[in-house]
């Protein structure tokens, strides 16, 4: 059997298309400037979004960094939110790399931080404490099943940070889901922020590679800052080739993912011993959790649904889980996850 693969979107392959044009692109030495390919994608980027200007980086993780790096210093503090991807999933970078303190907030059902507390967390100038001077957003949400955030929120942020000094990066790691779901354009956010990362590896599709854009003067500052981690790259159109292709063609079909993941929460509700609520899935992410009462663990239901059907699923602590949907899901790959998961929920 063919493997079926829920675990996340990070495991898209490139298709047979993105595969051409990546054999076909034209490429230069990177850190010389030199790969059109690169700066074609950069340009690109950039002006989708509405920001002045782009950098192509190897992973979400390495433009998380470099952004949080280039805004600000040793003895730093961001402000971020408690369950945010960049605080609880990216190896503590920004303290252990930037000397930056990551001061968090709790997160309500979206992914958001109350304004109040954001205000409130601002410090004072005061040499006791570190000084504020970032805020750290997220869209789409991927602790709240992947949660769809509107614009209005990040101008409250906008107004918050403009009154106290303070710079304002976008995880954008699934940018494009949160757009496509809100049905907002790809610049609805760009007024509201300073600056912008996105994956090209995850809905896109993509093999490799995020988009860090921003103001002309921040992204020299953040490309000097991927060099200082070790992100400069060579004859890198090859990549970023295929992260043209996925900007070109792979945004609109992620309502398809969206769609899927709404169809698997409702088909989850309906197997007994499964805990799930349809009403919160909005892009591709569904969390969802074995009923108390049910005598297995995350894990035995992942080796078994592995074992029966070769799908794989991901396990989220002893008795949750989380399932992705993506390019590679189809439909039917949908319908077989349910069946082989309510059939072992009958026979535990």
């Amino acid at each position: 059997m063919e493997r079926v693969d829920f675990r996340s979107d990070t495991v898209t392959q490139p298709t047979d298309e993105m595969r051409a044009v990546m054999a076909a692109a034209k490429v230069g030495d990177d850190v010389y400037g030199e790969d059109r390919t690169v700066n074609e994608l950069e340009a690109t980027a950039a002006q989708l979004v509405g920001m002045e200007a782009g950098l192509f980086v190897a992973s979400g993780t390495m433009g998380n960094l470099v952004s949080i790096l280039a805004h600000a210093g040793r003895g730093s503090e961001a402000i971020v939110g408690h369950d945010g991807h960049v605080f609880q999933y990216e190896s503590g970078g920004m303290a252990v790399l930037g000397g930056i303190v990551p001061h968090p907030l709790p997160t309500d059902h979206l992914g958001r931080m109350a304004l109040a507390e954001i205000t409130a967390a601002i410090r004072p100038d005061d040499p006791h404490y570190p000084r504020s001077r970032l805020i750290l957003l997220e869209n789409s949400y991927g602790a709240k099943n992947g949660a769809p955030i509107p614009p209005d929120y990040f101008a409250g942020v906008r107004e918050i940070a403009g009154r106290h000094g303070l710079a304002v990066h976008l995880d954008g790691a699934r940018f494009f889901n949160a757009l496509v779901a809100l049905n907002e354009p790809p610049t609805a956010f760009a007024q509201h922020i300073d600056s912008l990362s996105f994956c090209l590896s995850k809905g896109l599709g993509a093999p490799v590679g995020s988009m860090v854009c921003g103001s002309a003067p921040f992204i020299a500052e953040a490309r000097r800052m991927r060099k200082l981690v070790g992100g400069g790259m060579r004859q890198a159109g090859i990549l970023a080739a295929a992260g043209l292709y996925a900007l070109r063609q792979n945004i609109e079909r992620l309502a398809d993912d969206h769609r899927r993941a709404k169809r698997l929460a409702e088909g989850l509700a309906a197997i007994p011993g499964i805990v799930v609520d349809p009403a919160a899935i909005q892009t591709n992410i569904v969390f969802f959790q074995l009923e108390p009462d049910v005598p297995l663990t995350s894990d035995d239901v992942t080796g078994r649904m592995r074992e029966q059907a070769n799908i794989w699923l991901g396990g989220d602590g002893e008795r949750g889980f989380r399932a992705v949907t993506h390019y590679w899901i189809d439909d039917e790959a949908v319908e077989q996850f349910l069946d082989t998961l309510g059939t072992i929920m009958l026979n535990p």
